[in-house]
């Protein structure tokens, strides 16, 4: 059969985004418009996700609760341009149990609201401050043009809430989750690199008075926002009246943050490491580490694969047996591939008379045989490497396809295939408008040294421009 069964990346990319959904089994659309179903594959992905999330988050000092799916009405309203922000992406439930609602209630497009109501309940005196709160959960947002993992009606994610007793500690905290748990993340088990950077007025979060986003390069040159973290100022506390007593006796109104990431870091996954044959796990993600695959039975075959994967095992690899010969090797090893599995070992009998067996590596590519005595070691090696070789592939690819511009008409032009970086001065509110009629943003403004700007107005901020998903 043939090697691959994509559509290549340079004749559609986003077909070829449909195909690896699809055919590594990640996800299938579910029966309402924009709604999924994440098959089991794509889930223990995403499981193993949101373990390392959740661990990072916990360091940081939030604890973990749950509030409602559905938010009154008059919630959102309270905070008018949020619901201005999301007003076309939400739904409104008028009917339940036989009868209309008194008053409707909306299926959260995200909690700023009715967190905000129980931060006021529940801070007191800044002895209670500060107060850091973390939900994993599903948000309903309406989408007209819904893909798989990327823009769907309903996502899963986490979405973190504090309060704080000043601004320095809220603006504090939201810079520490942008950069101690997203960027730790992404860099240290996505294997992407991403452009730490604010969000300009026309990008920000609804109700926020600073977005710090994290953005991502794919294959195809486009951007992909892959998390943010927000500054709310007093905009929510005001609205829900979330105050506290100083210790000098006066009530203060709370400085609150929000931040989230999601179900779109898979699509990020698949966009920013995929190649012509399918996805290409980062190993520490990657469910199955090393997959062990009886070529054909006979001669001890079977039993040596038992062992084998007992001793990766033991090491901490994950690792799993494929005995089904009664399905062609070829297919077998075209499904791995497909998955993204990093290492391969093929146990067949010819190699097995001679003491060894084959290695195959997703990542670095190609083939070698290895003595039965030496696998362990060379599994546990490829996969170290690999996770380094992955970022520096993805690394490379984003300052190749980056290019710097001093025009609006070059920014335009640039995002054609890439990245642009322009200098905010040059740019502007106007230019940055112009660039929107072409379906080009500023994605974020960042420094020439990578870190975040102070603010926008700081000397020498760039504005990175793209189109984006």
């Amino acid at each position: 059969m043939p090697r691959t069964v994509l559509t290549p990346q340079s004749d559609d990319f986003p077909r070829w985004y449909q195909d690896v959904v699809a055919k590594a089994e990640l996800a299938d659309n579910g029966p309402v418009r924009g709604t999924m179903v994440i098959r089991p594959y794509g889930y223990a992905i995403w499981e193993r996700m949101q373990a390392d999330m959740d661990r990072r988050i916990k360091e940081a000092g939030a604890r973990n609760a749950y509030f409602p799916l559905f938010i009154p009405e008059s919630y959102l309203t309270r905070e008018a341009e949020h619901v201005e922000g999301f007003s076309p992406e939400l739904a409104v439930v008028t009917h339940a149990g036989g009868k209309q609602l008194e008053e409707p209630v909306v299926v959260r497009p995200t909690s700023e609201t009715v967190i905000g109501e129980y931060l006021a309940k529940w801070t007191q005196s800044y002895r209670d401050l500060p107060l850091l709160l973390n939900q994993w959960a599903n948000v309903v947002r309406w989408e007209l043009r819904p893909r798989i993992f990327l823009r769907t009606s309903e996502f899963l994610w986490q979405e973190g809430h504090t309060a704080h007793a000043t601004e320095g500690d809220a603006r504090a905290y939201a810079a520490r989750i942008q950069e101690d748990v997203y960027a730790a993340f992404m860099r240290e088990m996505l294997a992407l690199p991403v452009v730490l950077g604010r969000k300009t007025a026309r990008e920000r979060f609804a109700g926020a008075t600073n977005t710090l986003a994290l953005e991502g390069m794919m294959r195809d040159g486009k951007a992909l926002q892959m998390g943010t973290s927000h500054e709310l100022g007093q905009n929510f506390a005001k609205a829900f009246d979330i105050t506290y007593l100083s210790e000098q006796g006066r009530q203060e109104l709370c400085w609150t943050t929000s931040w989230g990431t999601s179900t779109r870091m898979l699509g990020g996954l698949i966009m920013g490491h995929g190649d012509d044959h399918g996805l290409r796990l980062p190993p520490r993600l990657a469910p199955v580490q090393a997959l062990v695959m009886v070529v054909k039975e006979g001669e001890g075959v079977t039993e040596a694969a038992h062992r084998l994967v007992a001793d990766l095992l033991a090491r901490g690899v994950r690792a799993e047996l494929d005995a089904r010969v009664d399905t062609a090797f070829g297919r077998r090893a075209v499904d791995a591939e497909l998955k993204g599995i990093p290492v391969r070992v093929e146990v067949g009998p010819r190699d097995l008379a001679e003491g060894s067996v084959t290695v195959a590596r997703r990542i670095a590519g190609g083939k070698e045989s290895v003595p039965l005595g030496g696998v362990v070691d060379v599994v546990v090696a490829a996969l170290e490497e690999d996770h380094d070789t992955l970022y520096a592939n993805a690394l490379a690819h984003r300052e190749a396809s980056t290019v710097a511009v001093t025009s609006v008409g070059e920014a335009a032009e640039a995002a054609r295939t890439g990245w642009a970086t322009i200098p905010w001065a040059a740019l502007g509110p106007e230019g940055e408008e112009e660039l929107a009629r072409s379906a080009v943003t500023v994605r974020c403004l960042t420094m020439p040294d990578g870190s975040v700007p102070a603010s926008e107005d700081a000397d020498g901020v760039l504005a990175v421009v793209a189109r984006a998903y």
